[in-house]
C-alpha cells in the first residue's frame, strides 16, 4: 500500500530546517526553502519510485533549493571578524544592508545530532566557503553521506566532491571543537550569569569572561573584544540599570540562550535583544546579541517578561 505523502514526509521537516539553515544561516530563508522543498516533493510524489529512501529524496531536493537560492544571495556574517574591534571613539551604529547570520532555536529532542553541527561558529564558518563546498561538507560530515552518495545527490563526480572536502576543510581548520564546546555542567555559570545581568553588575559581568571575549550585536557591525571593552561597552552603551532587566532562557544552535527584557516606562518588561552564549573551560568566550525581535516567537519567548 502506498503511503500517503504527509506520513512519509513530515517526520523530517525539523532535520530539514536544520538543513537549510546550515547552508542559508537564515531561520527566516531556512523556514521558507523548507516550504518550497515539501511544496516540490508533493507535486513530485507521485513519481517517486523508491529508489532512494525518502529522507534521502527529500534531502536532495533541499539541496538544490538551497544551491538556487544561494545564487542569489550573499553570506551572512556576523560582526566578529567582518571589522575590527571597535573602540571607545567608535559610534555605535546599525547596518540593516548587511544579511547578518541569525540564530536557530534548538529543539532538545534534536539536539544529540544537531547541537554541534548547528553552532552559531560552525555556521558562520560555512558562510566564508562557496555554496557548493558548503553543500559538500554538510552532506559529508554533517549528515554523513559517502562520497559517492554526495556526488549522485549534486550531480559531481566523486573526485569533485572530495576535492571540494578537502578545499572546505582547508578554510575552517581553524575551527576547533574546544572552541565552541562548553563545560558538561555551565548550570552553575549560567545561573550567576542571570543575576549579574540582571542587576547591571558590571564587575560581576566580566569576572565570567575568558580573557579574549567577544561581544557582538547584529544588526550592530562593532564588536568588542576583551572585558575591558565590553565592560566601557555595558557602562556607557547599554541602556539597562541595575534591577531593569529580566532573562528568560532558552536556547540557540545547541548553546545557552537568554530572551532579554528591559523595564519601560510603564513598568512592563519588553524585549531587547537575544542573547547568546559561548562557553569553553568554565568562562563566557563569546557573547552574541541578537537584536531582531521577530525572533522572540520564534525561540518561544513571551512578548512580555
Amino acid at each position: 500500500m502506498t503511503v500517503d505523502f504527509a506520513t512519509a514526509a513530515d517526520p523530517f521537516r525539523r532535520e530539514l530546517l536544520a538543513h537549510c539553515y546550515r547552508m542559508l544561516g537564515s531561520l527566516h530563508d531556512a523556514e521558507d526553502l523548507v516550504q518550497e522543498t515539501y511544496l516540490r516533493a508533493w507535486k513530485a510524489y507521485g513519481q517517486f519510485e523508491g529508489r532512494s529512501s525518502v529522507r534521502t529524496w527529500l534531502y536532495r531536493i533541499a539541496t538544490n533549493v538551497c544551491l538556487t537560492a544561494l545564487d542569489t544571495r550573499t553570506k551572512r556574517p556576523l560582526p566578529f571578524g567582518l571589522t575590527t574591534s571597535a573602540t571607545e571613539r567608535d559610534p555605535l551604529t546599525q547596518d540593516h544592508e548587511i544579511p547578518w547570520l541569525e540564530p536557530f532555536p534548538t529543539d532538545p529532542a534534536a539536539i544529540v545530532t544537531e547541537r554541534e553541527s548547528t553552532r552559531l561558529a560552525f555556521v558562520a564558518a560555512l558562510q566564508h566557503l562557496p555554496p557548493r563546498q558548503r553543500a559538500v561538507l554538510i552532506l559529508r560530515d554533517v549528515l554523513r553521506m559517502s562520497a559517492a552518495e554526495t556526488a549522485d545527490e549534486l550531480d559531481m563526480t566523486v573526485a569533485a566532491v572530495n576535492s571540494a572536502l578537502q578545499r572546505a576543510h582547508a578554510q575552517l581548520k581553524d575551527l576547533t571543537e574546544e572552541q565552541v564546546t562548553e563545560p558538561a555542567d555551565a548550570k552553575p555559570l549560567l545561573d550567576r550569569w542571570v543575576k549579574a545581568f540582571e542587576a547591571k553588575d558590571i564587575p560581576a559581568i566580566i569576572g565570567m569572561f575568558a580573557e579574549d571575549v567577544v561581544w557582538e550585536m547584529p544588526p550592530y557591525p562593532q564588536w568588542y573584544l576583551g572585558p575591558e571593552m565590553v565592560a566601557w561597552h555595558l557602562a556607557n552603551q547599554c541602556p539597562a540599570v541595575p534591577h531593569g532587566a529580566r532573562m528568560i532562557a532558552a536556547e540557540a544552535n545547541g548553546q545557552p540562550a537568554y530572551g532579554l527584557y528591559l523595564r519601560a516606562e510603564d513598568g512592563v518588561f519588553r524585549p531587547f535583544n537575544l542573547q547568546v552564549l559561548e562557553i569553553a573551560t568554565d568562562r563566557i568566550t563569546r557573547v552574541s546579541s541578537f537584536f531582531d525581535l521577530s525572533l522572540f516567537p520564534r525561540f518561544g519567548l513571551p512578548s512580555i517578561a
